[in-house]
């Protein structure tokens, strides 16, 4: 039999799941290669054998996207199938074009049919774009979990940017396991938050085992989704946050708005700060496109703890990076708490930027008002040091979800900034839990 020849192209995670589900140990299919974007210094590796199954016994190669064209030529492909996340519609229809006109089918994967069953409820957070509030939203819900007596366990949207192998299936509950695991930034900044209020969290590449692994060990599942992707596994109760500060990206974002379509519960975040007019216009989108879900207005609470360091000083902004780099904002929550403290002035760190954080300028000019918390290896950490260190500024208000000092050298006093979910309405994200749990007689 003829194999049908694949590549799948993707960013060291929905990539990987979709293989694992969709193509792993089926004979009629050979996956040529895995592409890697989005993420620095993620090609050039191997998915392993022992992840790959029977039929790969070399692995699979992992190439950067570029070389898409090459690997449909060289290997005659027949298929190419998109699989990563946080992209414009047309982003991905440009893609198609390409590949179709090279001779290859081009496709996108079910959401549905890459969702696992699990024995256990399981609750998905999603977003319509990143930097919505998906962390906080399941840091919220955990504790309403937590207070109706239900053991909870998190499973992170995979982000295994080391060795494959050893990330198949990874259990954190204390900060010597961020370190075991030599987690990057970006790790530390969605796994910490769920240490430091007493949960365990599980991530890696093998979302099958660490589902088995998790429902040992929980009541109810809660997925705590990355960028706008999908769930990986099957929810009883979907929510999904939409932002106004981008209103109307719930329809043309890939694939957050198939997000927005499934969801049971809508979350209109950040009303606190964003123009009435945008949230109107969000709020109008839900009512017209998913006028069976249940839609929450909520605030994104920002505190920030050393005023005192930001009040009438000049500062450096430092924000979480996925926000800032595919998510394209422009700032995030460390520049609205500088702004709230009274900072004379936020000083643009681009002009002093090294290395790779000046390529991420390059490449995301957005950003150049606040320095993106990039650190996907030892190197780019120096860089960031280095970064900072050489920016004139009297104070660094770190955005980020955790404390950077545990991972960088910094030089200057550091005000950080925490940010928690707050319901307009109190307490009708706890009653669809309840009916959730009810529902599955728990």
């Amino acid at each position: 039999m003829e194999r049908t020849k694949v590549v799948i192209m993707g960013a060291a995670g929905r990539d990987f799941h979709n293989f694992n589900v969709l193509f792993r140990d089926q004979e009629r299919y050979e996956v040529v290669a895995f592409t890697a974007t989005q993420i620095p210094d993620i090609e050039g590796r191997t998915y392993p054998p022992d992840l790959a199954g029977d039929l790969y016994p070399d692995g699979i190669p992992i190439r950067p996207e570029e070389e898409l064209r090459n690997l449909c030529q060289e290997h005659a492909v027949d298929e190419v199938w998109f699989s990563y996340s946080d992209v414009p519609h047309v982003y991905v229809m440009q893609k198609a074009s390409e590949v179709i006109g090279w001779g290859p089918h081009f496709g996108v994967c079910s959401a549905q049919r890459t969702m696992l069953p699990s024995s256990r409820p399981v609750i998905a957070v999603t977003a319509v774009r990143t930097g919505v509030g998906k962390s906080q939203t399941s840091r919220y819900l955990s504790r309403i979990l937590r207070d109706l007596g239900k053991k909870v366990v998190a499973v992170r949207h995979p982000m295994p940017y080391g060795d494959l192998a050893k990330q198949a299936c990874q259990r954190f509950a204390t900060y010597a396991d961020l370190d075991l695991h030599e987690c990057t930034i970006e790790e530390r900044e969605e796994y910490e938050p769920h240490i430091d209020n007493g949960f365990v969290v599980y991530a890696g590449v093998d979302y099958e085992r660490i589902l088995h692994e998790a429902e040992k060990e929980a009541e109810v599942i809660l997925w705590d989704g990355g960028n706008n992707d999908t769930p990986f596994y099957k929810p009883d109760l979907h929510i999904t946050l939409l932002d106004p500060h981008r209103p109307g990206h719930e329809l043309t974002y890939y694939p957050g708005h198939t997000n927005f379509l499934m969801a049971d519960l809508l979350i209109v975040n950040k009303v606190g700060t964003a123009d009435p007019e945008n949230v109107e216009h969000v709020l109008e989108n839900c009512r017209l496109h998913n006028p069976n879900a249940t839609v929450l207005r909520c605030r994104s609470r920002v505190t920030l703890d050393k005023p005192e360091l930001v009040h009438g000083k000049r500062v450096l902004v430092v924000e979480d990076g996925p926000t800032l780099t595919h998510g394209g904002m422009t700032y995030g929550a460390g520049w609205v708490a500088a702004e709230q403290a009274g900072a004379a002035e936020m000083v643009e760190p681009m002009p002093y930027a090294v290395g790779s954080i000046r390529e991420t300028y390059e490449k995301y000019p957005n950003s150049r008002r606040v320095l993106p918390a990039m650190g996907y290896g030892d190197e780019q950490i120096r860089e960031l040091e280095e970064t900072i260190r050489a920016t004139p500024a009297d104070a660094v208000v770190e955005g980020t979800p955790i404390d950077l000092s545990r991972v960088l050298s910094v030089d200057k006093p550091v005000a950080e900034v925490t940010y928690e979910l707050e319901e307009l309405e109190p307490g009708r994200m706890e009653a669809a839990v309840k009916a959730m749990l009810a529902a599955r007689g728990l």
